[in-house]
């Protein structure tokens, strides 16, 4: 416990899933953190179960005005932001190269990418006021490896992308003390999980990892929590792939 604690955090897509989870844990470890996502009822409802170390704040990713507005609300309440969890991310419709639109792959790097730089775009100066700080940028092991049997073109260059800005943030900022790695989550029981395959399915990817179970979302969190943290003091420009083992076939 208390691990975070007084830092200052901002947390995307966290009214519900890995991201609610991040958010829980942070709080119990001590740090203000502002929660953001779409989804204003879901996220409502978390900031009161979280109480007065929590702050929910309506957020568009993608939008350059709504971040400037995430970051100005945290600073507002709790002070500089020292930790960003660009946690926000969306599948797509899974479609082969050529069967996909233009407006369909432009969306969903938007969110997965484009959301990315406009956060470390408008948190990095604040945490330069901060002292330094920690950015962590949930991938996917598609950032990392082809996934052969389920076509998602845009996915796989959104998450590939991430990869690579996480690597450039942290050398372009190392001397401010700041540190940025990417996390890259495999089968992870979500509602982006579940909404995508029954448990029937559920069972044959967990026969698929070598340590058979599919991950929890506390399985990720725990990762998060530790690169938020100082215990991570000399860790950045790296990524960390926590998928059981998929990966390593």
């Amino acid at each position: 416990m208390n691990r975070l604690d007084g830092k200052v955090a901002i947390i995307t897509g966290a009214a519900q899933g890995m991201g609610a989870e991040h958010a829980r844990r942070f709080v119990a470890e001590g740090a203000f953190t502002v929660f953001t996502d779409i989804n204003a009822e879901a996220g409502a409802a978390l900031e009161a179960e979280l109480g007065e170390r929590s702050l929910f704040v309506r957020h568009d990713v993608g939008s350059e005005d709504d971040w400037a507005h995430a970051v100005a609300k945290a600073e507002e309440k709790f002070g500089p932001v020292s930790v960003l969890v660009n946690n926000a991310g969306i599948l797509g419709p899974g479609e082969k190269a050529a069967e996909l639109s233009l407006a369909a792959f432009e969306t969903v790097c938007r969110i997965n990418q484009t959301s990315v730089f406009l956060g470390t775009k408008h948190v990095v100066p604040s945490m330069i006021r901060a002292g330094g700080g920690s950015i962590v940028n949930v991938s996917s092991i598609s950032g990392i490896v082809a996934i052969y049997g389920t076509p998602n073109v845009a996915y796989a260059a959104s998450k590939f992308a991430v990869r690579g800005i996480t690597k450039q943030v942290a050398i372009e900022y190392g001397e401010h003390k700041i540190r940025a790695n990417s996390v890259h989550p495999g089968y992870i029981r979500t509602p982006m999980m579940t909404a995508a395959l029954d448990e029937e399915q559920i069972g044959i990817a967990s026969g698929s990892v070598p340590i058979k179970r599919v991950g929890e979302v506390e399985d990720v969190s725990n990762l998060v929590v530790f690169l938020a943290s100082d215990e991570a003091g000399f860790i950045t420009g790296t990524e960390y792939i926590i998928d059981g083992g998929l990966t390593a076939l």
